[in-house]
């Protein structure tokens, strides 16, 4: 257990939520404009939020340490904690079935986050949500994963910006007031 919560890299865990916790907070706060509504912030909301974030975190946590380890980028000329497929303590295997149990609970918790949000209204919004969620979870894993993976190419920080920027901020805001509120996107693009 001790392994598979060192490649978990928990010390990630708490940035990867501060978008969730602006745009969650920004629900709350009270307004005087008359065509925002006040009162949408709801503990449902947050909290499958911030598992389904807190998900995403971890499998792109352990996809960084199944891709660089298959590709011998962490080898013994790496600076910093040796990672576990580089050390052997967890097996290729056992961190490819990681991803994939990772991968079904964190879409699992998005599609009850989605149905909190919108319940039986706004189908359309339901189905932009799921889509997003795979896209989040297909680029946790892409990050490193594969041919094409694009960490590898200088695509990180432009898909950390989208998903833990821009999406995570102004999705949950969304989720809870079903609009878009520009005042969010610079704390999202600080984020």
């Amino acid at each position: 257990m001790k392994h598979w919560i060192q490649a978990a890299r928990l010390r990630t865990l708490p940035l990867s939520v501060s978008g969730i916790i602006v745009g969650s907070m920004y629900a709350l706060r009270p307004t005087d404009n008359i065509d925002t509504p006040t009162d949408v912030f709801s503990w449902t909301i947050f909290g499958f939020a911030i598992l389904t974030t807190l998900g995403l975190q971890v499998l792109s946590n352990f996809a960084n340490d199944y891709g660089d380890g298959m590709k011998g980028t962490d080898n013994e000329d790496r600076i910093g904690p040796k990672r576990a497929i580089q050390s052997g303590v967890i097996s290729p295997a056992a961190m490819k079935r990681a991803l994939f149990i990772t991968s079904a609970l964190t879409l699992i918790s998005a599609m009850v986050l989605i149905y909190f949000a919108f319940k039986d209204t706004n189908i359309g919004y339901s189905l932009f949500y799921l889509v997003l969620g795979i896209l989040a979870i297909a680029s946790a894993i892409r990050y490193t994963v594969g041919n094409t993976a694009y960490g590898y190419r200088g695509f990180g920080d432009l898909f950390v910006f989208v998903f833990f920027g821009l999406v995570s901020t102004l999705g949950v805001n969304f989720l809870y007031s079903k609009q878009i509120d520009f005042n969010l996107f610079l704390p999202a693009s600080a984020i």
